[in-house]
C-alpha cells in the first residue's frame, strides 16, 4: 500500500511541477524569448504603518497595516499588510508584506500588487520588492519589476521603480 502511495504521489508531483519546468526552458520553441524594455520611475512617498495585534506567539511577532501615498512618476497610494518578526539577536529579524497600488504609472492609470520580502542580519538589510505578476489593472495589465525603497538619514522615503509593460 505504501509504495502504490509513493507511486501516485510521484506521478502527481511530476504533473503538477511540469508546467515549472517547461516555464524556465528557455531552449522550448514553445516559448520564444520576448525582448522587454525597462523603464524607471522615481519619486518619493510617505508611509503610515498602524500595528494590529500580531500572531499568536510572542512579542517578538508584530502586523501592521500599510498606508502610503506615492508623488512622482508614481502617483497614487498603496494600501497593505505587513507581518514581521525579531530574533534574540540585535538588529536581527525579517517581514513580508503585500500591499495594492493604485493610481497612475507614467501616466497610466491602474493598480497593481507588491509583494515584500526582507531580512536583516544583525542590522545589514536585504530587502526584494516584486510586481505580483499578473496583478496589473486597466493599463497597467502586463506590469512587472522591482520597486527599490531608499530612506535617507533623516527618516524621508524615496523608490526607483525599475518596470516593463508588455
Amino acid at each position: 500500500m505504501r509504495l502504490a502511495f509513493r507511486t501516485v504521489l510521484a506521478m502527481s508531483l511530476s504533473m503538477s511541477l511540469a508546467p515549472l519546468a517547461l516555464a524556465n526552458d528557455t531552449h522550448s520553441p514553445s516559448f520564444p524569448a520576448k525582448e522587454t524594455t525597462m523603464l524607471q520611475a522615481r519619486g518619493d512617498f510617505d508611509v503610515t504603518l498602524t500595528p494590529h495585534a500580531g500572531p499568536e506567539g510572542g512579542p517578538e511577532f508584530g502586523r501592521m497595516g500599510i498606508h502610503k501615498v506615492f508623488h512622482g512618476e508614481l502617483d497614487g497610494s498603496c494600501e497593505g499588510e505587513m507581518l514581521s518578526v525579531m530574533t534574540a539577536t540585535k538588529g536581527s529579524g525579517a517581514y513580508v508584506a503585500l500591499d495594492r497600488f493604485t493610481g497612475t504609472l507614467a501616466g497610466r492609470r491602474g493598480s497593481f500588487m507588491l509583494m515584500h520580502y526582507a531580512t536583516m542580519t544583525r542590522g545589514a538589510p536585504q530587502l526584494s520588492v516584486t510586481v505580483v505578476p499578473d496583478s496589473g489593472t486597466d493599463e497597467l495589465a502586463g506590469l512587472s519589476g522591482t520597486l527599490a525603497i531608499h530612506i535617507d538619514d533623516k527618516g524621508a522615503h524615496s523608490y526607483t521603480f525599475d518596470y516593463a509593460i508588455n
